[in-house]
């Protein structure tokens, strides 16, 4: 067998697995779907604080990850329906207790910089800042996906959202593949042209429209929210090709064979998260 084949078919048993592990977290429990979330958040902060390495950063990974988590099982916890934690005092204390340590996390960022002895202080802080907000916020934020457009646990949500992400990606390589002729950030991504694009939005909609027939919901609300997903899902794919350009990699890490870390599956997650986010907030 060629090392080409070899390697696709790495990629594509790799690829099986992670498809079967996420779905299946995802449908057995809200338990199990924190528990995978919060892997791919120490996994994408970690990636992240390596690429900034490259440049010359020195951020500070613990107190990163450790607000990162925070942030995460605050959430988490927030929004559980198995365990009713937040109507017992004690719980509600802890809650409160949980909340002030996540927030002096921040300054104590400021006062570990004056003992690191580092180049470039307010840089490496702010590289620390911002993995927070660019990896463990967007997967917080997915934690309430499945439960705010029915107000009860509904795994099939967030298949929805999944399924409209790789719609989008699929449609997007396939159309770019065949007709792509017009580049849209060649800087950054040579490959991807603007047919691709709109290849992409057009299986994102009509995979939204879907799914919100399968799931009894509003048609018209899903292929908005599809349309978001898909234009937000480009540029986080972008953003994360920026960042791997400037550490000048071609992954971000090697966590998955075949297909490179967590930030290279699921960078179109990480910033359509937020839109998704507050459009379920406001709309649905």
């Amino acid at each position: 067998m060629s090392e080409k084949m070899k390697n696709l078919a790495v990629r594509t048993v790799s690829g099986i697995v992670l498809c079967v592990v996420m779905l299946g977290a995802i449908w057995w429990s809200q338990w199990s779907f924190g528990l995978f979330l919060a892997l791919l958040l120490v996994g994408g902060m970690l990636e992240f604080y390596n690429l900034a390495e490259k440049r010359g950063a020195a951020p500070q990974r613990l107190i990163g990850l450790v607000a990162g988590l925070m942030l995460f099982v605050l959430n988490f916890v927030l929004i559980t329906t198995e365990v009713d934690v937040l109507h017992a005092g004690f719980a509600r204390s802890l809650y409160g207790y949980g909340m002030a340590f996540a927030l002096l996390l921040l300054p104590l960022m400021f006062f570990c910089e004056l003992w690191r002895k580092k180049e470039n202080p307010a840089g490496n802080i702010g590289v620390t800042l911002m993995a927070i907000f660019y990896v463990a916020l967007p997967f917080s934020l997915m934690c309430y996906f499945p439960i705010i457009a029915t107000e009860t646990w509904n795994p099939f949500v967030m298949f929805g959202y999944i399924f409209i992400v790789w719609v989008n990606d699929v449609f997007a390589y396939l159309v770019g593949m065949t007709i792509g002729r017009h580049r849209m950030f060649e800087r950054i991504s040579p490959k991807k042209s603007w047919e691709g694009f709109f290849g992409g939005v057009f299986g994102a909609v009509i995979m939204g429209v879907v799914v919100a027939h399968l799931l009894g919901a509003n048609l018209c609300a899903w292929g908005v929210m599809a349309l978001i997903i898909s234009i937000t899902s480009v540029l986080g794919d972008l953003v994360e090709s920026m960042f791997k350009r400037a550490a000048d990699v071609k992954d971000s890490g090697a966590l998955i064979p075949g297909h490179g870390g967590v930030l290279d599956r699921f960078d179109a997650m990480l910033l359509s998260a937020p839109f998704v986010f507050v459009y379920m907030i406001m709309v649905m």
